[in-house]
């Protein structure tokens, strides 16, 4: 089932519930066109401050998605619920730890199909927050192309997410590695699409691209991405 929602985004925005976002951008964002809404963030992340922001995003006809990067933070009423193994990470946590602590502590809350998975996680900007809490080891185009094909064939992820994480990225890396996915995984991309000609770029390299750090910088340019995206 998951496959099916996510296997027609072609554009997702991503809101960071510790980041302010007034009323009105939040309509023109949720009535732009994009395919889906994903909540995360890599650090100020809690429980009330995504409930806040949840409610105030299902006032829209638009799917919301989750992406569960701290258990204090789990809430219910979201469309999907995507699980981050960061496959490059130093810290063993990041891949499997946490995880393993979350079903200790919600597994018996576990819907039996559809609206939970776990994404293979790549952290290619050693310079973000997220390389740095996970302790992310560098990847070059060799490495990125062999984690998607160890999420896509072997672990039988549904999503692999290549994050540049405020940087734009190597996008020719990110087109082998979509064209190597061969085991039903779709590639998402994230990280430096600041405006309409990056967010074509890397479309044409993705099969989603996720928009985030230019929805607080400029909204108009922020919007211009759907519409080369969605066009």
């Amino acid at each position: 089932m998951i496959e099916r929602i996510v296997g027609e985004w072609k554009h997702v925005f991503k809101l960071d519930p510790d980041k302010e976002i007034g009323d009105e951008a939040l309509d023109a964002l949720c009535t732009s066109g994009t395919d889906a809404i994903l909540v995360g963030g890599s650090s100020g992340v809690t429980y009330d401050n995504t409930v806040d922001l949840l409610s105030r995003l299902r006032r829209y006809e638009l799917p919301c998605a989750l992406e569960v990067t701290t258990l204090d933070a789990v809430v219910p009423g979201f469309d999907v619920y995507l699980v981050p193994i960061a496959l490059n990470a130093g810290e063993l946590d990041y891949v499997v730890g946490h995880h393993v602590e979350a079903l200790k502590r919600y597994g018996r809350l576990l819907p039996k199909e559809g609206t939970i998975a776990a994404e293979g996680y790549v952290i290619a900007n050693p310079d973000c927050e997220a390389a740095r809490v996970a302790g992310a080891k560098p990847v070059d185009a060799e490495d990125i192309l062999a984690y998607a094909r160890f999420a896509d064939r072997l672990l039988r992820l549904p999503i692999v997410y290549i994050e540049y994480s405020g940087t734009f990225g190597d996008l020719e890396a990110v087109a082998k590695a979509r064209a190597a996915l061969t085991g039903g995984a779709r590639l998402f991309y994230g990280g430096g699409i600041d405006g309409a000609e990056k967010a074509e770029a890397a479309a044409r390299a993705a099969d989603t691209i996720v928009v985030g750090n230019v929805i607080y910088q400029s909204l108009p340019r922020a919007l211009d991405t759907v519409r080369v995206v969605q066009s």
